[in-house]
């Protein structure tokens, strides 16, 4: 998609969300201005259980879980908005394969404001696509949560210089074994990230290796931080 595109795309979405009445995404009822009711909105499945600071899976006492102490990720912390459940699973598939825009404006202030207090990046970065699935689809969900979560903060957005250059197989269906070795050389950077903190922005996380694999790539361009904002965290996976 061009940048003329995705500010149309945006600026419809922002035009239907602010100006038109709606009906709740989940039950229907009246919402107002917003894509949900206040009842639906509170049921959503915050993800507010004692996590590990690196890669947000439940943990007791919010300790680092077993994984990230025998395998430091390349990224020092994950925040999430959200559980991957039930609805919320709903309404991101909704937005990513059934274009339900309106789906964009509260899952990217939820992330905001669960990241408004953490350490604050220089910048941030969407999880890109590779071309081809980015014409199937026709947007990267990603970067459209980040516009709005970067108009928020305050923060600047990375749009070009970090590039999906291998079209990988879906991760999931995966064994987790083969996820790490399916993304391996799947992105490239061209910016100078030089002593930046750095913020990944995607829509789920689930292993992990999308993230991580991007992590390094960043890493080997200077960044000295890295923090990952995630809409919502898959868990017992």
């Amino acid at each position: 998609m061009s940048n003329y595109s995705s500010t149309i795309l945006n600026g419809c979405a922002y035009f239907n969300h602010i100006i038109l009445p709606h009906d709740c995404l989940l039950c229907g009822a009246p919402s107002g201005r917003e894509a949900l009711c206040p009842a639906c909105h509170a049921d959503l499945p915050w993800h507010r259980t004692p996590q590990c600071p690196r890669c947000a899976l439940p943990t007791t006492g919010g300790t680092l879980c077993g994984h990230c102490l025998q395998q430091t990720p390349a990224f020092e912390r994950t925040l999430a908005a959200f559980t991957y459940d039930f609805p919320l699973d709903t309404l991101i598939q909704a937005l990513k394969y059934g274009h339900q825009l309106a789906v964009l404006v509260p899952l990217a202030t939820a992330l905001a404001q669960q990241v408004s207090a953490a350490p604050r990046p220089d910048v941030l970065i969407a999880m890109p696509l590779h071309p081809l699935r980015l014409r199937e689809r026709g947007f990267n969900q990603a970067l459209e949560l980040a516009k709005i979560v970067a108009r928020r903060l305050d923060i600047p957005l990375l749009t070009h210089g970090a590039e999906r250059i291998r079209a990988t197989v879906p991760q999931v269906g995966l064994p987790l074994k083969k996820r790490a070795g399916n993304l391996r050389g799947a992105f490239t950077c061209s910016l100078d990230l030089q002593g930046k903190h750095v913020a990944i922005l995607d829509d789920v996380m689930t292993t992990g290796a999308s993230l991580r694999e991007l992590a390094l790539t960043l890493r080997r361009q200077g960044a000295r931080e890295i923090s990952a904002w995630v809409v919502a965290r898959t868990v017992g996976k």
